[in-house]
């Protein structure tokens, strides 16, 4: 694999003989292409695949841009574009068929079916997947596949999606993947190039703008580093360092000493941060607007929003207002009227027009985009968003505000990493519009310069694989391939490539200590006997006289003799070796010690590489084992075939996969009707927050639906069971958080009431609907019982009124 730098690439590049695509092009762009770009697209151009891992805001989707471009060159090339969320597809299909023209570009969204054969189709990663399983006819014709935001592979509930398209997509399929700055490039590269062929590695760490780093301190914005030019790069600015050394009180060097003063005389204290309202008047004053400030809360977004309005900030003119409302109305003009106050829609239609919003996944779907819009058409200026924003929306600001360095993470509040505080201020400064980016962070007591350089320095974001072998994967791996050849794919994955690298690492290391344990033995030979069986004796009597010396109200006489017995029998075994009347007795000891010590890690890390080898195949295998016992599997002849049931099996796909197959081949849910069906599709794909307690028996529906959801609970405890005896971790039991607030949406309840059963922002509904309409979806087309046809009508009653504006805002 060729892994050279932009300029390298850019280098080698010209050298070439011209490459007329390419050149052509350039021609089309507004900008002239950067020397990454100019590489990753002659990569392309000469048929290689490509990895291109650039900052936020660097322009990688230029790459993927050159890719479409060529296939449309070709009279039959399709090309497809993958992106982590339904939100970046949409935005990306608009995109397209704004370049393209409607009649060219298709989108598949799960959800979404719109001109499934054109020659350009956008879809999410799952979709693409779910194709090669089925080995569709989508599939011909197909030249290129772009993942865009490919980092995504690390996410530990969809990752997996990302390795199992990569490995079986067909060979002649070049891959153009673009990532976030990762710190292990080269490694995700070599995988690549393992798995695919021909690929090019093209790392760039180069922003296209400068960001400047600011942290404000009162009413002061100080530079974060040095900007002298007479220190060493990413050294804390001097001035920053001797404030902090005040607690933040002292504006400058020469006013310090006026402190103590000042306070004496009851002035206000100088920690006091500044208030929003007071910084976007900072920011205004500085040209530094439009800004989007990163609170890690979705409440504190939206007080954040209602504090600066009270305020009165203003952001806005008459003539952007009267726009803004007219791009509203437009976008919402489907909304009905009673769900409108539910929503907050004149709040958030206020604020709107005044230059203010929050963008979090609390929000209406189609709200946040038209936050987006507004934000990109400069009518919105000034946006409180949760870190959600960060990934992969086209959203630039001239300056991000981190008003704190820590978030709760459901459990504890912890230190963003840096790779996260990369993501956040990759938003800063926009393109062809801005000489540089800011990001400004708020001054708190106990802030430590240092550290914060040290975050804003560095650029760890490795890039982890979280693939597991699933029944659905299984089963689909098993029918085209066979078992073996399926642990042979397997173990071609991205997280064995890695638990290979480390197993080499560990078996480095332990040749290592090997050499060192045959130094220290032959330090302690002694040449009366064999001093390692003396050591052993020795070391198992400290042991025992440590245990004895610790007395046990439990124990028994008996065990105190027997313990006893062993001590004494240990010290005469001791004194009867022949190394223990050695005059080097104690000298050869402390190499013993040594050696033992040595030995315990050594052989810690040996079974920590036993543990490791052939890692995902032995997990395939438990699965497999799984299947074999439930009859999904057939085992004929050495060989395993997929049973009448794996049929099913192949064509569910999610986190529950084997029990939403049971619960069909058992019949469990055929007497349910379309309400209580939609409630249990709800039960199966809700994830309760961390203090939802166990089921709570008044939200769940009564009548049939009340016996299912017990019988599917049931079978769900029994699966588990068989799971952990095939040391597999399990599944969370079902969740009832949404399942009497799906049940009354199915029949007709009103927004607001279903948002309060729920105890739901509308966001959060919306996004947990559209999960519930996944999973029916799939028992539309997989169940041949009458469930399939309540299936379709549990669809449709539940695809109304927000959900169904959702979906084709």
């Amino acid at each position: 694999m060729t892994q050279l730098s932009p300029a390298e690439r850019y280098a080698q590049s010209r050298s070439r003989t011209r490459q007329p695509m390419l050149e052509a092009f350039r021609a089309r762009q507004r900008f002239d292409l950067d020397s990454f770009q100019i590489a990753a697209c002659g990569s392309i151009e000469e048929g290689r695949s490509v990895l291109v891992a650039a900052p936020t805001g660097a322009g990688k989707t230029i790459v993927a841009e050159f890719a479409i471009y060529l296939a449309m060159q070709d009279t039959r090339d399709k090309v497809f574009y993958t992106a982590p969320m339904k939100a970046l597809s949409n935005q990306k299909f608009q995109e397209l068929v704004a370049e393209y023209g409607a009649e060219s570009v298709g989108l598949l969204t799960g959800d979404t079916n719109i001109n499934s054969t054109a020659r350009i189709v956008v879809m999410t990663t799952e979709v693409l997947r779910n194709m090669l399983y089925a080995d569709s006819s989508l599939l011909t014709d197909l030249a290129y596949v772009i993942m865009d935001e490919v980092h995504y592979l690390a996410d530990r509930f969809r990752g997996a999606v990302w390795e199992e398209v990569i490995i079986h997509l067909p060979p002649s399929v070049r891959l153009v993947s673009l990532s976030a700055t990762v710190s292990n490039a080269e490694e995700f590269g070599d995988w690549l190039q393992a798995v695919r062929g021909d690929t090019d590695v093209i790392v760039s760490e180069e922003r296209p703008v400068p960001l400047e780093q600011h942290v404000l301190m009162r009413t002061r914005l100080i530079d974060l580093f040095d900007s002298s030019g007479l220190a060493a790069t990413n050294r804390v600015n001097p001035e920053l360092a001797q404030m902090a050394h005040y607690g933040g009180r002292g504006i400058s060097s020469r006013q310090a000493k006026d402190v103590g003063r000042r306070h004496s005389h009851g002035g206000r204290p100088d920690t006091v941060r500044m208030d929003r309202a007071e910084l976007v008047a900072l920011l205004e004053t500085k040209n530094l607007l439009p800004a989007i400030f990163f609170i890690f809360s979705r409440v504190g977004c939206d007080a954040a929003v209602r504090q600066v309005l009270r305020a009165g900030v203003r952001l806005t003119s008459a003539q952007e207002r009267d726009e803004i409302r007219a791009i509203v109305e437009e976008r919402c003009r489907t909304l009905r009227d009673e769900d409108l106050a539910v929503l907050g829609y004149w709040e958030w239609l206020e604020g709107l027009e005044r230059g203010v919003a929050a963008h979090h996944a609390g929000m209406l779907p189609a709200f946040k985009e038209v936050v987006e819009e507004l934000f990109r058409l400069k009518l919105v200026r000034l946006v409180f968003a949760t870190e959600t924003l960060a990934l992969g929306i086209n959203m630039p600001a001239r300056t991000v505000v981190l008003e704190k360095l820590e978030k709760f993470n459901g459990e504890a509040r912890v230190p963003i990493t840096p790779g996260e505080y990369t993501q956040l201020t990759g938003r800063a400064g926009r393109r062809g519009i801005d000489v540089e980016g800011h990001s400004v962070i708020q001054w708190a007591d106990g802030l430590d310069p240092q550290a914060v350089a040290s975050l804003a320095s560095r650029r760890t974001y490795p890039l982890n694989s979280s693939f597991r072998p699933t029944y659905n994967m299984a089963v689909n791996l098993i029918d085209q391939f066979g078992r073996e050849r399926t642990r042979e794919i397997l173990e071609s994955s991205f997280a064995q490539f890695q638990a290979d690298r480390a197993v080499v690492d560990l078996a480095r290391k332990v040749r290592s200590q090997q050499e060192s344990l045959d130094g220290y033995a032959k330090a302690m030979t002694c040449h009366l006997g064999d001093y390692a069986e003396y050591s052993g004796i020795r070391r198992e009597l400290t042991d025992l006289e440590r245990k004895a010396g610790v007395r046990s109200e439990q124990q028994s006489r008996a065990e105190r003799d027997r313990r006893q017995r062993q001590l004494t029998e240990l010290r005469r075994r001791m004194k009867q070796h022949p190394c223990h009347s050695c005059n080097d007795r104690e000298a050869h000891a402390r190499w013993a010690e040594r050696w033992w010590k040595l030995k315990k890690d050594t052989d810690r890390l040996t079974t920590q590489i036993r543990s490791r080898t052939g890692a995902v195949a032995k997990v395939f295998d438990r699965v497999t084992d799984v299947l074999l016992q439930l009859g999904y599997l057939v085992a004929d002849g050495g060989e395993v075939a997929v049973a009448a049931d794996g049929r099913l099996l192949k064509r569910i796909y999610g986190e529950r996969d084997l029990l939403v197959a049971e619960s069909l081949r058992t019949g469990l849910w055929d007497s349910l009707d379309a309400p209580s069906l939609a409630a249990m599709a709800a039960s199966l794909v809700f994830e309760p927050r961390r203090d939802e307690g166990a089921p709570n028996e008044r939200n769940l529906p009564r009548g049939p639906f009340r016996e299912a959801f017990d019988a599917t609970g049931d079978l769900w405890a029994r699966l588990d069971d068989i799971e952990r005896d095939n040391r597999l971790p399990g599944t969370q039991p079902l969740a009832t958080g949404l399942t009497l607030a799906m049940y009354r949406w199915a029949q007709g309840a009103s927004l607001d009431s279903v948002l309060s059963l729920a105890d739901l922002a509308a966001g959060d509904f919306v996004r947990w609907t559209k999960q519930t309409m996944d999973l029916l979806d799939q028992l539309s087309v997989v169940a041949e019982s009458e469930v399939g046809r309540v299936a379709r009508r549990s669809l449709d009653s539940i695809m109304r009124g927000i959900v169904a504006y959702s979906s084709v805002a």
